[in-house]
């Protein structure tokens, strides 16, 4: 659930809470000093950066906006060996996978 906040009144000072999307109140009690603390409007915290789901998803809205960009072919290592290509006309008339 996204954490949203709201200031005392009084001057408490700032309070976060968690509350769904559709329920979130305008005023809650404020934990300090039991006054109205109202919503402060600001953008809601949605996830934690440094779990893995959010560099997952760093991740991927990287690479949409600036994709790596290779200028060479990579060297062939260990399981990266080219078959060799068959040159018999048969072999052409074979159903791909």
């Amino acid at each position: 659930m996204p954490l949203y906040g709201f200031r005392c009144d009084q001057g408490c000072g700032d309070a976060e809470r968690a509350f769904s999307m559709a329920s979130v109140p305008d005023r809650i009690a404020c934990p300090g000093c039991g006054a109205v603390a109202r919503r402060r409007f600001e953008s809601i915290a949605v996830g934690h950066g440094r779990s893995a789901a959010m560099r997952l998803h760093d991740a991927t809205a990287a690479t949409a906006d600036s994709p790596r960009v290779t200028s060479s072919v990579p060297p062939a290592g260990p399981g990266r060996t080219r078959r060799p290509v068959s040159t018999d006309p048969r072999h052409r008339r074979l159903p791909r996978p």
